[in-house]
């Protein structure tokens, strides 16, 4: 079995090789941690790090399987590392761990009769590793990959590196930065519009047009509902279909999805707790990006949904035939390059004391006008006037 999996492990790093670019995320996943789970939404690229994080070790020092392997069942997780660890094994790599039922007793099991080996393991169904890592408290450690930033993605694309900047030295040299930085890539802009429909996951790169892209990114989505969520959450297969309904709701929508609980518990024909728990479902897949009211943390219910990144939403306007709001394309890149970000009565969104407004090169400062922390986000190119700051530059704040 285990010359099977080193075959395998040998092809797959030979196919890394051609992969220079080292996401962020590589330092964490090679610190002196024991166990890390990686976790993050289908085609982040997972399994691309974990290959890199394995290219420094022989194969006879670290085993890398995925439990997605029909063979993996037959043998179980615990019995293929017993054998590598007795062979003075002591790096084990687990992909798609969550495909392998009851896995969290297995790497516990590892973890704790095998106290000098190194585990890392990832999976897709993020609802999965974060529900089963309660079992796995004080051991493991868990980080998630996310999508590409339009920073990484310039960086990958033009094979170059780029600073990142501090939130505030963002707000106060907007003007200076956008200036040099579109100065010394002046395709820079275009390749932003390119990002928002096609750039958010690694396999860009290997896409032969936009149909390509997108058709792999519905198949991602597919996989979300019909696999992940049953993985973790028991429900029927026909309530599967709602997941779809909530998605195509707010592209249908056109403007970003302002909630209405009740009304859409009755469209939908479920109970108030259930949407509750299907909007957080979507959440924590990797699809929905709820954003709340400020002053209204402790509400379950959002003012708005976004999807997690632009490319959801071309696509599935794409697939739909329904052509896509150049505000609501704005609007959902502006809130997903923030974790922390709130709904604002005044202006559109409040990052920490600042409050932004979100529009076109056109946007009027009319209702910011007399903010001292008040910012426009526009869509535009460089900016001569550090209180409009270029959209596409808050991605580059670390």
């Amino acid at each position: 079995m285990l010359d099977a999996l080193k075959d395998r492990q040998r092809r797959l790093l030979a196919n890394v090789e051609k992969v220079t670019y080292r996401r962020k995320e590589f330092s964490f996943i090679n610190s002196n941690e024991r166990l890390i789970a990686l976790i993050g939404s289908r085609g982040v690229g997972k399994t691309t790090l974990l290959l890199q994080y394995l290219q420094q070790f022989s194969l006879d020092e670290a085993l890398y399987f995925s439990a997605d392997d029909i063979t993996i069942a037959n043998f179980g997780i615990v019995s293929i590392v017993e054998e590598f660890y007795a062979l003075g094994g002591r790096v084990v790599v687990i992909d798609e761990v969550h495909m392998f039922k009851e896995w969290a007793a297995h790497i516990k099991n590892l973890y704790d009769f095998m106290p000098d080996l190194t585990i890392r393991v990832s999976g897709s169904s993020m609802l999965n590793i974060l529900m089963q890592s309660y079992d796995l408290s004080r051991r493991m450690v868990v980080k998630e990959l996310k999508k590409l930033t339009f920073q990484e993605y310039l960086e990958i694309k033009n094979n170059i590196t780029l600073q990142s900047y501090l939130f505030d030295e963002v707000l106060a040299n907007a003007s200076d930065i956008s200036f040099e930085l579109t100065q010394k890539y002046p395709t820079l802009f275009k390749q932003f519009k390119e990002y928002l429909q096609t750039g958010c996951y690694p396999y860009f790169s290997e896409s032969a047009d936009i149909e390509s892209y997108q058709s792999k990114l519905l198949n991602s989505l597919e996989k979300i509902i019909y696999e992940d969520i049953p993985s973790t959450n028991k429900m029927k297969f026909e309530n599967l279909a709602l997941f779809k309904q909530l998605m195509y709701k707010i592209v249908e929508s056109k403007l970003p999805y302002q909630v209405k609980i009740d009304t859409l518990a009755r469209e939908l024909k479920i109970s108030e707790p259930t949407l509750y728990t299907y909007l957080e479902i979507l959440d924590k897949t990797g699809i929905f990006k709820p954003i709340h009211k400020f002053f209204a943390k402790q509400t379950k219910k959002p003012a708005k949904l976004f999807f997690k990144n632009t490319n959801i939403l071309y696509t599935l306007s794409s697939y739909l035939h329904i052509p896509s709001e150049i505000g609501t394309v704005r609007e959902t890149y502006f809130v997903n390059c923030f974790d922390e970000i709130y709904y604002s009565d005044v202006g559109d969104f409040k990052v920490g004391d600042m409050i932004f407004e979100v529009g076109g090169k056109n946007k009027s400062f009319s209702q910011i006008k007399d903010m001292e922390n008040g910012f426009l986000a526009s869509d535009i190119d460089f900016t001569s006037n550090n209180k409009k700051i270029p959209l596409w530059l808050f991605s580059f704040i670390r």
